[in-house]
């Protein structure tokens, strides 16, 4: 022990308890200090007091009443506030902790409790090998699929031995040197000779990650669905509200895992937050896009988001061809160039349509603006009337959709013009039925009118919902996305167009087929099993010669071209209401819903956004858009730090571009989620 004299009359005794990594119990050492003895000098004394040889270069101080880790080792104890009170802990910075991937398998991997959440999941990324690692974060789990977890733990007699797989043997380190290959833009990968894919060569890029060509092939290939039995068993969200009570639990990214509470050996979900998925490639991407899949295919199974009996079969023929391709040797090669090149064009329509990157459209710019003209039926809802259709000429140019009496009435005044500036697209289509429907809600002052179109086939729908999903955004037909979005949803259609054939009913594959585990509980419930594997069959037609990659390509845009998707639901109460709103975030807009109804109120796009903030002291959140517009609510399913985040989030990924160096602007994507807390 030091003698109080050498630190004079100021000096006092400072309790530390010591996190011993491989013991039980932890120990307590008494050390007299200083105010202005640094952090790093307390450590020392510490070492030396603990008198044992090992390595403590993991090390660091946490202090337990502050809830906050001493880094800045040169910060003397007055600078931090430390006094003879504090309850400090000397534990380990890298932690244990069990993830469960979107594809619902559980990995067990050292990550780092004293890093920022966002700096944190990107070293899970990289041991992962998944790129863009700011479009993922983590989430704790809704009390209610905790309750129904331990409600069917309480009913399982068998004790539930959970398959985890372990990557602990080399935690990846922040700033390793591996690191700067990742997102090297020249990286070529070298193919396994074996199997064709890119595992070797992505092993190169990450030379710390415990990923073997096993494990990697875990988390890139997809695995035979559950039974429809456990899916059962799984929490399914009945509401809009119970949907909102999902996304309560996403982690604050500004702060560190211990300091939200997060505990070693805890579960977690590793999930995509944001829905913007930027720069996806087959050849790098592997475990990127089946996660990416994964996540599509249980949200479809447990109706996160709604779908109609039409499309819930194709999502279920896209998953069983998954399955046979997963099971069979093609799976293997499923990154030869061939497909790769097959490929691109899905993935330019997923980007273009996610407004992940801006492409070149000069030469778009500089021409007429292209307009439609054609005769399409209309109607407008009203209270007590029949949904009956009229036809009319309409032209659609710039943003703006006409209807005139005729087609020789279209040189006059039009009988009316809808400005689809932030107007909500819904497709209302039924492919078998010939119902080629477009629902359009038109933000007016007092909310959204309502507006059906209806038109004549395939071609004329897709010209005109593009047309129309492009002015919502504040585009033109000019821009280079346009085509893309008619190929897109022309693609959609067809896969949804299919014929019943003997051949296909008859298959001797669908008699161990179990089409249950292919769909949501309540559409199994619907129909007796050999319908419901005739049916898939029969959608299984046009997707049956599709390879692995673009399979899963297609899913995910099956995904996106759903009403709901991206839509991140929070039960909020806006300023001046006296009831409770749903607010939806997405990808380029906030929309408020009434919580009753579901039905969409107002949309706020933002592309019109000039700033938004909080104030903190009464949590509530307030954004100012053109025109004088501007709202505020608080949170009340979720701390309103949460919706901020999501917000600023979006507005960073925005900035994102192909031009640009690939490694990420960290204090931007701070300035604009943090706020001013």
């Amino acid at each position: 022990m030091t003698s109080s004299n050498e630190y004079g009359y100021n000096s006092w005794e400072l309790v530390v308890t010591v996190d011993h990594q491989y013991e039980e119990e932890q120990k307590e050492f008494t050390l007299r200090v200083s105010g202005d003895l640094h952090i790093g000098g307390v450590m020392l004394k510490l070492v030396e007091q603990i008198n044992l040889s090992r390595d403590w270069s993991d090390y660091a101080l946490w202090w337990e009443q502050k809830k906050c880790w001493l880094l800045k080792t040169h910060w003397t104890l007055d600078k931090c506030g430390v006094q003879a009170d504090a309850k400090l802990l000397f534990t380990t910075q890298h932690k244990m902790l069990r993830l469960c991937l979107p594809n619902m398998k559980t990995v067990r991997l050292k990550v780092s409790f004293s890093l920022v959440v966002f700096k944190a999941v990107s070293d899970i990324c990289k041991t992962l090998n998944i790129r863009r690692s700011e479009e993922l974060s983590l989430l704790k789990q809704s009390e209610d699929t905790l309750k129904k977890k331990k409600k069917k733990d309480k009913n399982n007699k068998e004790p539930v031995i959970e398959d985890i797989l372990n990557l602990y043997n080399s935690p990846v380190i922040s700033g390793s040197p591996a690191s700067p290959g990742l997102y090297s833009k020249t990286m070529t990968p070298i193919y396994d000779p074996v199997n064709g894919t890119p595992v070797s060569s992505t092993i190169t890029w990450f030379s710390d990650s415990p990923l073997t060509a096993p494990n990697c092939n875990i988390l890139a290939f997809s695995h035979p669905n559950c039974s429809p039995e456990t899916l059962a068993e799984m929490y399914q969200p009945r509401t809009l509200a119970d949907k909102a009570k999902l996304n309560a639990g996403w982690l604050d990214s500004s702060r560190s895992l211990m300091e939200q509470g997060v505990q070693e050996d805890d579960q977690l979900l590793l999930r995509f937050k944001y829905y913007a998925f930027f720069d996806l490639n087959p050849k790098y991407d592997a475990v990127r896009i089946n996660q990416l899949y994964e996540q599509a295919r249980w949200a479809i199974l447990l109706e996160e988001i709604d779908c109609t009996e039409e499309e819930m079969l194709i999502f279920a023929a896209l998953q069983y061809h998954l399955s046979k391709l997963s099971l069979s040797s093609e799976a293997q090669d499923f990154t030869n160039e061939s497909e790769v090149d097959e490929v691109e064009a899905a993935l330019s329509n997923l980007e273009v349509t996610l407004e992940g990157g801006k492409m070149d459209n000069t030469l778009e710019d500089i021409t007429d603006i292209p307009k439609l003209a054609d005769n399409l039926r209309l109607f407008r809802p009203k209270k007590l009337t029949l949904k009956a259709f009229k036809q009319y000429w309409f032209v659609f140019k710039d943003t703006s959709v006409s209807y005139f009496k005729n087609k020789e009435a279209g040189q006059g005044e039009p009988i009316e013009k809808l400005n689809l500036k932030g107007c909500e697209v819904v497709p209302d289509v039924n492919v078998a039925g010939r119902k080629f429907g477009i629902k359009l809600l038109v933000p007016v002052a007092d909310g959204m009118n309502e507006v059906y179109f209806r038109c004549d086939n395939e071609n004329q729908y897709a010209c005109w919902m593009a047309a129309c999903v492009l002015a919502a955004k504040g585009k033109t037909m000019a821009d280079s996305s346009y085509q893309p979005e008619v190929h897109k949803i022309l693609s959609f259609l067809r896969m949804k167009n299919w014929t019943t054939s003997p051949q296909a009913v008859s298959d001797p594959e669908s008699v161990d087929m179990k089409p249950e585990r292919f769909v949501s509980p309540r559409y199994a419930k619907k129909y007796k099993s050999k319908q419901l594997a005739a049916r898939i069959l029969e959608a299984h037609q046009n997707v049956a010669r599709m390879p692995l990659v673009e399979a899963k390509l297609r899913f995910i845009q099956a995904w996106q071209s759903l009403p709901e998707f991206g839509l991140t639901y929070y039960i909020v109460r806006f300023k001046g209401s006296k009831k409770d709103d749903l607010l939806g975030v997405s990808y380029n807009r906030l929309i408020r819903i009434d919580a009753a109804t579901g039905d969409p109120i107002t949309t706020w796009r933002f592309s019109s956004m000039k700033q938004w903030n909080v104030n903190w002291e009464i949590r509530q959140v307030a954004i100012e858009f053109d025109q004088n517009v501007s709202i505020a609510f608080t949170c009340l399913s979720a701390d309103c730090k949460v919706v901020h985040e999501y917000i600023g989030g979006y507005i960073f990924l925005s900035t994102r571009s192909k031009d640009q160096n690939e490694t990420l602007d960290e204090d931007l994507f701070h300035k604009l989620t943090g706020g001013q807390e």
